[in-house]
């Protein structure tokens, strides 16, 4: 990809994030509720009415939407995100600080998938039509059916609760602590990566050079590792992206299940307690991650298939 065509993904990314800024803040203005109650119900005060008009007033609640988006796009450009309604802290601080166990527990999460979709999946399609490749397909079958916040719930009873190997609140430093959420996590991902997996392959062996190779005698580990599976790798890494972004977005469900202390429970609590800087925040660092990581998996393409190089 040519520098300028990076630049004009770029744009197109600065473009989007304007857009998505206007309308989640927006949807939060025409919210109902008032999160002035709600910031002093949390601390379980119950102010008089006068308080609570001071405090919309000193928080720029009062003035017109366009004024109060203006104010608070402004501070976005300039770094300044606001101030947590609830927590009482700068938003980008606390999105930075669960930045880093959501990293840990998504990387996590997608190595245990490729070290169990990678081998699997291509084992179901060199052995295709065989007892194996059904066994596959039928735990493929089963972890696709199988909703997260079960599989969760199911570890958490047997693992932490009834073996008592790790413990129930996860608290995200140190493995046996991080280990359950990966686990949730890259399960039902496993058995879709596994099917995209054996259908690439599968793909593969029926392309011409793959008849040349065992036609000139290549043992047919060489043909699958070497030939077959890093033409298979291509629709693998757009998965790949889509995934970490969405990953890196914070799994709500799985988090608040564990009570680990990521992005997408600090979304959940937020939203709970009606703390709209940090939904907004929320949000767009959402889209600006999901936006990135397309533009450097579009990028990775050039490295992992000339042929695209070539057109581009």
């Amino acid at each position: 990809m040519s520098i300028k065509k990076i630049g004009k993904r770029l744009l197109q990314i600065v473009i989007v994030l304007i857009g998505i800024s206007f309308f989640t803040f927006m949807l939060t203005y025409l919210s109902p509720g008032d999160p002035v109650t709600s910031m002093y119900a949390a601390t379980g005060m119950m102010p008089s009415e006068a308080v609570l008009e001071q405090t919309r007033e000193e928080l720029g609640l009062n003035n017109p939407f366009l004024v109060q988006y203006g104010n608070w796009l402004w501070g976005c450009l300039h770094g300044d995100f606001g101030t947590s309604y609830s927590l009482h802290k700068p938003v980008l601080d606390l999105l930075s600080m669960r930045l880093l166990p959501t990293l840990k527990l998504s990387l996590l999460s997608l190595v245990i998938m490729l070290a169990v979709a990678v081998p699997f999946g291509m084992l179901s399609a060199v052995y295709r039509g065989k007892p194996i490749d059904y066994l596959v397909r039928f735990f493929t079958f089963f972890g696709v059916s199988m909703p997260n916040f079960w599989v969760g719930l199911l570890l958490l009873y047997v693992v932490a609760l009834k073996w008592k190997l790790v413990p129930v609140v996860s608290s995200g430093q140190g493995f046996n602590k991080i280990i359950l959420p990966a686990v949730t996590l890259a399960f039902a991902m496993a058995a879709k990566y596994t099917r995209q997996v054996r259908t690439a392959v599968l793909e593969e062996l029926g392309q011409d050079y793959v008849i040349g190779a065992r036609a000139r005698g290549e043992k047919e580990s060489v043909i699958l590792w070497r030939h077959v599976f890093p033409n298979a790798l291509l629709p693998l890494v757009t998965m790949l992206g889509l995934s970490l972004g969405s990953l890196l977005g914070g799994t709500a469900v799985v988090e608040v299940i564990f009570s680990y202390p990521g992005l997408g429970n600090l979304a959940v609590t937020s939203i709970t307690a009606m703390d709209y800087p940090m939904v907004q925040g929320y949000v767009l660092w959402i889209a600006l991650i999901y936006m990135v990581i397309n533009l450097l998996v579009d990028i990775s393409y050039n490295y992992l298939d000339p042929r695209i190089r070539e057109k581009r």
